[in-house]
C-alpha cells in the first residue's frame, strides 16, 4: 500500500520498543498541545476572572469531555478497524470503511451538537451547578458547544492518519491550533474584555482550524486515504464489522467520562472552593498522565497492525515492552507531581487562595501517587480494542468507574473522611480494573 508523504514507521517490522516510541511520541506531543486548549482557558480565566469563573470552566471541561467522548470513542474504534485493514494490505476495504465511518459519526456529531443546545439548562441543573457559577458556566458552554463538530473532524482525520502510521501530521495541526488558542484567549479576554465567553470562542476557533486543516491535508496529500466514487457505498456487513469496534469503544469512552461527570456533580455539591481546586488539579492530572494514555493508543495501533499482519509473537513482545515503559514513566511522573503539587497549582490559582490550594494539593498527592494504575489500564484498553475484544475494554471501564463513583459517594458522606474520599476512590478503581484485566489476559493465554 502507498505510504504517506514522510514515510511513517512500519509497526509490523523493526525494533519493537523503538518503533512504538517513534510512533507514540508525536501522538503524545500532539495531545499535550491539545491540552493547552483547556490549560490556556483555565490559566487566563483563573488569573484574570476569578474563582467563580475558574469553577465554571472546570465544570464545563468535565461536561465537554463526556460529550466529545462519544465521538472520540467512535473515531478510536474505527481507527482500530483501519489499522487492521492497513496491516493486512486491504486498501479498498479500508477506504470503504472510511466513507461509512465518516457518514455515520459525522451525522451523530451534528445531532449531538443540536441536542446540547436544546438541553443546556437541564444539563446544568443535573450537575448541581451553584447559583453564583451558573451564568458563567452557561455562557462558556454556549460558546464551546459550537466546536463539537470540529472535534469530530479533528479526531476522525487524526485517527485515519495514525492508523497508517502517520502520527506526525496531527501533531503539526494540533500545535498550530494550540498556539492560535492561546493567542485568541489573550486577545478576547484581556484586550476585547469578552470575559468567559471570549475564552470559549478562542477554543472553538482553534478547534475548527485544526479540524478543517487535517481534513484538507488528508484529502489533498494522502491519495491512499482518498475515498473513490465506487467506494462510497454502504455495505451492511462492513457497517456491522466497523460497528463491533466503534460502538463498544464509544460505550467504553462514554461510560468512563459519564462516571467522571457524576463525580463532578458530587464535587459541585461541596461548593465553589472545591470546584475551583478540582478544576485546576484535573488540568494538571490530565497533563501528567496524558503521555501514558497516548502511549496506550499507540500500543493499540501497534497491536492492531500486527494482528492484521498475523504476527502474534511480535504482539507478545510488544506487550512486555509497553508494560515496562508505561510503568516506569508513570512512577516518574507520580514522584514529580507529589513533590511539585502546590507550585503546579500556583500556576492557575493565586497564592492568597490558600483554601483552594490546600484542597487541590490534597487531591494531587492522593490520586497522583498512583499513576501506574491508570498507565497499565490504558494499555489493557488498547490491547483488547486491537484484538477484537472491545467488550472487555468496556467491562474494565465499568469496573474502574463504577468503583470510583460508588466509593466517592460513599466515602465522602462520612464526616471524618469528607472530600478526601472522592480522591481516594480514583486509584482504588484503577487497580481493581487492572487486576481483572490482567487476570482475563492470563486466562486467554492459558486457553490458546
Amino acid at each position: 500500500m502507498t505510504r504517506t508523504a514522510h514515510t511513517p514507521p512500519d509497526l509490523t517490522a523493526g525494533p519493537i520498543t523503538a518503533t512504538m516510541l517513534r510512533f507514540a511520541l508525536p501522538m503524545i506531543a500532539g495531545n499535550l498541545l491539545q491540552q493547552l486548549y483547556h490549560i490556556a482557558d483555565t490559566l487566563i480565566v483563573g488569573r484574570y476572572l476569578g474563582a467563580d469563573a475558574l469553577a465554571a470552566v472546570g465544570s464545563s471541561y468535565s461536561l465537554m469531555t463526556f460529550l466529545t467522548s462519544v465521538l472520540l470513542g467512535l473515531c478510536m474504534g474505527s481507527g482500530a478497524f483501519f489499522s487492521i485493514q492497513y496491516g493486512a494490505g486491504q486498501a479498498q476495504k479500508m477506504r470503504s470503511g472510511i466513507f461509512v465511518s465518516f457518514v455515520l459519526i459525522g451525522g451523530l456529531a451534528v445531532l449531538l451538537q443540536a441536542g446540547v443546545f436544546l438541553g443546556i439548562d437541564p444539563i446544568l441543573h443535573a450537575l448541581k451547578v451553584p447559583a453564583n457559577v451558573y451564568a458563567d458556566m452557561r455562557a462558556y458552554l454556549w460558546g464551546v458547544f459550537w466546536g463539537i463538530a470540529a472535534t469530530f473532524l479533528c479526531n476522525f482525520y487524526a485517527s485515519i492518519l495514525r492508523a497508517v502510521g502517520d502520527s506526525r501530521t496531527p501533531l503539526v495541526f494540533l500545535g498550530a491550533a494550540s498556539l492560535l488558542n492561546v493567542a485568541l484567549d489573550l486577545l478576547f479576554v484581556l484586550v476585547f474584555h469578552w470575559g468567559i465567553a471570549g475564552a470559549a470562542w478562542a477554543t472553538v476557533a482553534a478547534q475548527w482550524g485544526s479540524g478543517l486543516g487535517l481534513m484538507a491535508y488528508t484529502l489533498r496529500r494522502v491519495p491512499a486515504l482518498r475515498v473513490r466514487r465506487q467506494e462510497m457505498r454502504f455495505s451492511w456487513p462492513l457497517v456491522r464489522e466497523i460497528g463491533q469496534f466503534s460502538l463498544l469503544t464509544c460505550a467504553q469512552q462514554s461510560v468512563m467520562n459519564f462516571g467522571i461527570l457524576m463525580v463532578q456533580g458530587l464535587v459541585n455539591s461541596f461548593g465553589t472552593a472545591v470546584m475551583a481546586a478540582f478544576a485546576a488539579a484535573v488540568k494538571i492530572d490530565s497533563f501528567a498522565y496524558m503521555p501514558v494514555q497516548d502511549f496506550g493508543n499507540a500500543f493499540s495501533t501497534f497491536v492492531a497492525q500486527n494482528h492484521g499482519a498475523k504476527k502474534p509473537e511480535r504482539i507478545q513482545k510488544g506487550i512486555s515492552s509497553a508494560a515496562r515503559t508505561a510503568v516506569l514513566f508513570s512512577l516518574a511522573v507520580s514522584a514529580l507531581v507529589w513533590v511539585f503539587a502546590k507550585p503546579l497549582l500556583g500556576i492557575f490559582i493565586p497564592a492568597e487562595e490558600t483554601q483552594i490550594l490546600a484542597i487541590g494539593t490534597q487531591y494531587l498527592r492522593i490520586e497522583g501517587a498512583f499513576y501506574c494504575g491508570i498507565g497499565v489500564l490504558f494499555l489493557l484498553y488498547g490491547l483488547y480494542r486491537a484484538v477484537h475484544r472491545p467488550g472487555m475494554s468496556l467491562v474494565l471501564t465499568v469496573i474502574s468507574l463504577g468503583t470510583r463513583v460508588a466509593l466517592a459517594y460513599g466515602l465522602s458522606a462520612i464526616p471524618a473522611i469528607g472530600v478526601a474520599g472522592i480522591w481516594w476512590s480514583v486509584p482504588i478503581g484503577w487497580f481493581l480494573a487492572d487486576a481483572v484485566g490482567i487476570g482475563y489476559y492470563r486466562h486467554l493465554k492459558r486457553n490458546e
